[in-house]
């Protein structure tokens, strides 16, 4: 009788004794999403940085400094070289500005950043992408190898299949089909290919580190719908 009384206190759950006036502090998932680091001030924290906010509040005026800058600032020199690099991406290449969107769209969805979509799929629409290729773009799964239509797909140009396919393939395996890049070459002059190349490996660059440090905390939310752009 004693060992059983013994073992069963044994395994007995005991009671916690909390200590008046400490605060017990329960997990929970109410709180509101943050980035995954707390974002870079708004004003240059030194002599030396200041130049580089002016680079960059003069590319995005009259807009003030967006959360991606917020983020990169916590290295003002990354983000002055991504500055330049963006910018002239943006403003300093001749590829048309409806395959640019396109492009950039696309990645944004296979790479399921909604900020970069949501920014960019606007702009494709005002840059002449139809509702119908936008909605496509947006809706079909990744065009891996062996899958490119040789016809292309209804509504689209050749132009924007090229496009969207080298994207598709650049982004989601990196390696590009020799038949792929035929079909780019087939429709871009040659500097148009490069700069193409160039916007697809930055707006990778782009939504990956949008995505993966949750910059302007968009990661829960879905993206818009196109007939909410």
């Amino acid at each position: 009788m004693f060992l059983r009384l013994f073992l069963s206190n044994l395994v007995r759950p005991q009671p916690r004794t909390i200590l008046s006036g400490i605060h017990v502090r329960t997990l929970a998932s109410t709180t509101s999403p943050k980035m995954r680091v707390p974002y870079a001030p708004n004003e240059p924290p030194n002599e030396e940085a200041r130049p580089i906010y002016e680079r960059i509040a003069e590319r995005r005026k009259p807009r003030p400094l967006i959360p991606l800058d917020l983020a990169l600032l916590h290295n003002p020199a990354v983000a002055d070289g991504w500055n330049s690099f963006i910018g002239a991406i943006r403003t300093k290449t001749s590829l048309p500005a409806n395959l640019k969107e396109l492009a950039i769209s696309r990645i944004a969805v296979l790479n399921h950043a909604v900020h970069e979509w949501d920014v960019h799929a606007a702009l494709a629409l005002k840059a002449g992408v139809s509702k119908q290729v936008l909605q496509t773009v947006f809706d079909l799964p990744v065009t891996r190898h062996g899958e490119v239509e040789k016809e292309g797909l209804l509504g689209f140009s050749k132009e924007e299949y090229a496009v969207m396919v080298y994207t598709d393939q650049m982004t989601v395996g990196v390696q590009v089909e020799d038949g792929v890049a035929e079909m780019v070459k087939s429709v871009l002059e040659d500097t148009m290919v490069v700069e193409l190349t160039a916007t697809v490996a930055a707006y990778n660059a782009v939504s990956r580190f949008l995505v993966a440090l949750d910059v302007g905390e968009c990661n829960d939310r879905g993206m818009k719908k196109v007939d909410e752009l």
